[in-house]
């Protein structure tokens, strides 16, 4: 297709600001930057950088995160999400060396299942400097199983008469993103939902020393392209601002949206980079990847949980 730069800078210009209105989902936005790109529509010397608008978009989220919930959970949230987050990234790596994929999307489609989805693959991304298509590719791996979650879930919680209480642990534990894991929870009870949205807080804030454990790792292999994650310590801060100045709450709110919108923007500019060869280089293999995590995950923890 044809078009010149002009109408392609305006069609970019409506998708980004569309990216920050209920219209787009994360998902909806990574789909239409792929069509995009695959349509062969390309925006050239774009002023904006993917990476700083990720980074921008964690610290920014951060402020929607809850300290003292966080602590007031942590005695039995903090060891459910330490199990479950090591488990799940030692049988990613273990895994994507029997698959023989590349150690990047394995650890991308790890931190995505162990931690929170897409905002866990934007920090590690940002660590291990990956291909873009291998971004890309971890990020449909996880939504497509993130969206099924959320209808899939609450039946499977009905079927086996879980409580609100258990439900919401399950929940906060096995599905990605915190979206999926509110609207599950939200279906299930008032209780579960209360009980889901805090444990997710907990188990999100494993993107910080997972971050931090990968970009070492990634030293120590010769890795130089490997970066400490700054954008990690400010997120941190972030977190504690709100929590000691709260007579900010309402601006917090506001700088937490933003973070949200910014994640879809960027899955956006992610999805245009994307081409077909460099899809067709990662594979089934990853989706298999994906599904043996998910399904561990999800089985092992709701195991657990009954026989609590």
């Amino acid at each position: 297709m044809n078009l010149s730069q002009r109408k392609i800078q305006l069609i970019y210009g409506t998708i980004a600001a569309l990216c920050f209105t209920p219209i787009l989902s994360p998902a909806i936005a990574l789909v239409i930057g792929i069509v995009l790109s695959m349509a062969g529509l390309k925006l050239k010397n774009t002023p904006l950088k993917t990476s700083f608008i990720l980074q921008a978009s964690i610290v920014l989220m951060g402020f929607g995160m809850n300290l003292k919930e966080v602590i007031e959970t942590s005695q039995t949230a903090f060891v459910e999400t330490a199990v479950s987050v090591i488990c799940v990234m030692s049988l990613g790596i273990v895994l994507g060396k029997i698959l023989k994929l590349d150690s990047n999307v394995s650890l991308l489609i790890a931190s995505g299942t162990a931690i929170c989805g897409g905002s866990a693959i934007a920090a590690v991304s940002n660590v291990l400097n990956p291909k873009k298509y291998q971004i890309s590719f971890s990020l449909a791996v996880i939504f497509t199983l993130n969206a099924l979650a959320l209808f899939i879930f609450p039946k499977i919680g009905h079927y086996f008469h879980l409580s609100q209480s258990t439900f919401g642990h399950w929940a906060a534990i096995a599905i990605h993103d915190t979206s999926s894991v509110v609207g599950a929870g939200a279906i299930y009870g008032e209780k579960a939902l209360k009980i889901a949205t805090t444990v997710k807080l907990v188990r999100a804030l494993w993107i910080i020393p997972v971050s931090i454990i990968i970009s070492f790792s990634q030293k120590k292999q010769g890795n130089s392209k490997a970066q400490l994650p700054y954008f990690i310590f400010i997120f941190v801060a972030a977190i504690l601002i709100t929590y000691l100045v709260p007579s900010g709450q309402n601006t917090y709110e506001h700088l937490s949206w933003i973070g949200k919108k910014g994640m879809i923007l960027a899955l956006f500019f992610i999805g245009t980079d994307i081409s077909i060869k460099e899809t067709k280089e990662a594979g089934w293999k990853s989706f298999l990847l994906g599904i043996l995590l998910w399904i561990s995950i999800a089985s092992g923890s709701l195991l657990i949980l009954i026989n609590q």
